[in-house]
């Protein structure tokens, strides 16, 4: 038993790193512009490990490369570090680790910015409702057990405030950690469907703001919409739930993560849908990595530790000593 929950540990930020680097290739791109680029879909890292990304070739922010995380890796592994430094979640401590992370650190990313900009890892964001905080907080699942739900809807939000305090942003970070502690702990889909939607709607309880959205009414409603669908096809999910906003990005890498049983199809499936393609296949990978460490491409993980060197299964490894 220790050993199979060390293995959906391990499971969990290879699927994360995968689906990130995957889904970097169409991130923000419409579904047509996805067939326009790669006429045969994307079908793993459409070109060699480690070489650019051809839409990134002189572009003025960063050369992505074939097989290179972005930040949604980044700081997923800066919080992983900081619960490992300190035993604990808090934001002074994500904070501290978040400090040296580098991507995406432009005035583009306002959240990110606006953290660097002010040089204080204390700092508590009040506004930002983004996807950016949900897509770094797996090792708040992974440190408590599903049973703790207090702990995992305070530990997102410490997780979240760095950069981001608007209540869609909490509730979605709830709803991740929740639902990778869940997958860690064998729970079936629909269990981990039901406490990522109670971890959400206790946040938006908890920390209300003045969005009229519910996160958690969201995740329910692309499950049920998706679930009717006959076969999960990428251009049907494009029209029906397009992950380009904070109602929809997460809920949509939800309803994937339990509505299939393969990291590795759900991941592709997410980076043929475009939009915010890496954050939807990180954080479905994460949580189906967990449910199923065996989907886990592992020839993507080679490339992603080449071209990266995360040392990711260290990490998972030390994280797994200190779950409760």
């Amino acid at each position: 038993m220790v050993h199979e929950k060390t293995d959906r540990i391990i499971g969990c930020p290879k699927g994360i790193a995968n689906g990130d680097a995957i889904g970097k290739q169409t991130e923000m791109l419409s579904r047509e512009d996805v067939l326009r680029r790669y006429p045969h879909g994307i079908r793993g890292f459409e070109g060699p490990p480690g070489s650019i990304i051809p839409r990134y070739v002189g572009n003025s922010k960063r050369e992505w490369l074939i097989g290179e995380t972005t930040d949604d890796t980044e700081r997923t592994i800066a919080v992983a570090r900081a619960i490992l430094r300190d035993g604990h979640v808090s934001h002074l401590g994500v904070g501290r680790e978040m400090r040296g992370c580098t991507k995406c650190v432009h005035p583009g990313v306002k959240s990110l910015w606006e953290f660097h900009q002010a040089s204080d890892p204390a700092r508590v964001a009040t506004e930002h409702d983004g996807c950016g905080a949900a897509v770094r907080v797996a090792p708040v699942g992974i440190l408590y057990s599903s049973g703790r739900l207090d702990e995992l809807v305070n530990g997102a939000r410490e997780a979240s405030i760095s950069t981001h305090g608007g209540t869609l942003a909490i509730a979605a970070a709830a709803a991740t950690a929740a639902a990778v502690s869940a997958a860690i702990d064998s729970a079936s889909s629909e269990e981990v469907l039901a406490i990522a939607v109670d971890a959400a709607g206790e946040a938006e309880r908890r920390w209300p703001g003045r969005v009229d959205t519910s996160l958690a009414k969201a995740i329910r409603d692309a499950h049920a919409d998706l679930r009717q669908v006959p076969a999960l096809q990428p251009g049907d999910i494009a029209a029906r739930v397009f992950p380009n906003q904070p109602t929809t990005i997460v809920p949509l890498a939800l309803a994937l993560a339990t509505l299939m049983r393969s990291a590795e199809a759900a991941i592709l499936l997410a980076a043929n849908i475009g939009g915010d393609s890496d954050s939807v296949a990180s954080i479905t990978g994460g949580i189906l990595g967990a449910m199923y460490p065996w989907t886990v491409n592992e020839e993507w993980s080679r490339v992603v530790e080449a071209v990266n060197d995360h040392g990711l299964i260290a990490l998972a490894t030390e994280l797994a000593q200190v779950r409760h």
